[in-house]
């Protein structure tokens, strides 16, 4: 059952899906039925997950589910990797490559693979004060406070020693 993302309790559990590029105004029109639809009819073992949806930045696709009545089981999960993947052909977008970081400079987002922001730190690019958005985040309460912090912050940090 679709519920509004910021009525999520912190302790509810997330997924974080990074796009390798903004979605666009009209991409983000179709998506959210698209995804409102598929979280209205998530279930587990029969039971409706209580399951809500935030697009931060047009760049991420932040699923949080409440598990206090019904938890994610191993086929709930499956199928939400496999709606994830649905919308990756759809748009031509990548959202399950976790070898990637999106972080700040400026106003603006950038996204590189890790290689790259890599050599960006030890080039002295980026900062160990550079926002990056930490995508290990587990609950809701973390995504809120620990999401989006300097790289000091997150795991990101080992490569600035």
């Amino acid at each position: 059952m679709l519920v509004e993302f910021n009525q999520l309790p912190d302790d509810a559990r997330v997924w974080i899906y990074q796009a390798d590029r903004p979605f666009t105004d009209e991409e983000l029109e179709t998506l959210k039925p698209q995804m409102n639809a598929f979280l209205n009819q998530w279930t587990a073992h029969g039971k409706d997950l209580n399951a809500g949806v935030d697009y931060p930045y047009n760049r991420f696709i932040v699923l949080g589910l409440d598990e206090s009545k019904a938890g994610a089981t191993g086929c709930s999960i499956d199928a939400s990797v496999h709606f994830i993947q649905s919308i990756e052909k759809e748009y031509g977008i990548d959202l399950m490559d976790k070898m990637n970081v999106t972080f700040k400079t400026g106003q603006y987002l950038a996204h590189k693979d890790l290689s790259a922001f890599k050599k960006m730190a030890k080039d002295r690019s980026v900062s160990a004060k550079t926002i990056v958005f930490n995508n290990l985040v587990q609950n809701v309460g973390e995504y809120r406070e620990h999401w989006e912090v300097p790289a000091s912050e997150s795991w990101h940090a080992r490569f600035f020693k």
